[in-house]
């Protein structure tokens, strides 16, 4: 038995399992996709998945570094 019945020709989603969304930027600090894109990813257009995913490296600088923390309570 092969497992070709779950083959998909579309573009895998960018998720990498680190499903935090930042205060600010409203992105998945994980994959960078906004709520809305996440949840309507399955219905997407390939299309639509393609622009997204090209978009996603430019995001990064969206991504502002939270303060707090253990290692704020730790700094001098």
């Amino acid at each position: 038995m092969t497992d070709n019945v779950w083959k998909r020709d579309e573009i895998e989603s960018p998720c990498v399992k680190i499903c935090v969304i930042h205060p600010q930027s409203r992105l998945c600090t994980g994959c960078l996709r906004t709520i809305d894109e996440i949840g309507a990813w399955s219905r997407m257009t390939p299309e639509t998945r393609q622009a997204i995913m090209a978009e996603l490296p430019t995001r990064q600088g969206q991504l502002t570094k939270r303060r707090g923390g253990r290692a704020a309570r730790l700094a001098p």
